[in-house]
């Protein structure tokens, strides 16, 4: 899969990358065996986590920066990664949405990415990434209507549908979902740090999302 960086990405952020999985799925409540291994990583993340060790972290902190180096507020409006390390710091715990949602958030709380997950029959055409413009329509989920100015924003052919902050409505990973496509945004080009990302995902995807064909790409890796 090839995503069409626009020139302000390209610019600003000179060594991005993305990792890509797409996986024909069964989508469902996650199972017994998938809850206890969300429940045992964050036992084993949350005493680590603290606000100041959250903004701190490589990968959350390369995501904040790029929010800023595109005059986004990136406290005001929160990496999804940097969400849920917090959600864990008070621990709360990971939310439990379906077994690809859930898997999708497991590997940002242990990687710091911000992930983006969608429903891939629902992406028309090709798939670009850029900036998001003034009074651009955009619902997130559980969000309602979202300020995507000034957030890099994932596009197809209809308009937006993904941002480091709140997948959309309209691409939604639900139970009728048949391809499930996860994208890994790098935004300083953490080539190790989104390799291990990559397969911690084929992992889990393998063992509790029983799926047996992955087809994975990366984009930009040095």
């Amino acid at each position: 899969m090839n995503i069409i960086i626009e020139n302000q990405i390209a610019e600003t952020f000179p060594e991005i990358s993305f990792g890509c999985l797409l996986v024909h799925v069964d989508v469902k409540p996650s199972d017994d065996e998938l809850v206890t291994a969300m429940n045992e990583l964050c036992e084993m993340l949350t005493p680590d986590l603290s606000p100041e060790s959250i903004r701190n972290h490589s990968v959350v902190s390369a995501t904040k920066n790029a929010y800023r180096k595109l005059g986004k507020d990136p406290n005001r409006y929160r990496p999804a990664a940097e969400s849920l390390l917090r959600r864990l710091a008070l621990g709360k715990g990971l939310y439990q949405v379906n077994n690809m949602v859930d898997i999708l958030n497991m590997v940002s709380v242990k990687t710091g990415f911000s992930i983006g997950g969608y429903d891939a029959d629902k992406i028309s055409g090709n798939i670009s990434f850029g900036v998001g413009k003034t009074d651009e329509p955009y619902e997130g989920i559980g969000r309602g209507a979202l300020n995507i100015e000034n957030l890099p924003v994932f596009r197809d052919e209809i308009g937006a549908f993904g941002t480091s902050t709140s997948d959309s409505v309209r691409t939604m990973v639900t139970e009728s979902t048949k391809r499930f496509l996860m994208i890994i945004p790098a935004y300083n080009g953490e080539r190790e740090a989104l390799e291990k990302a990559i397969d911690y995902a084929e992992d889990l995807l393998a063992e509790f999302g029983k799926v047996k064909e992955i087809t994975i790409g990366c984009q930009g890796l040095k």
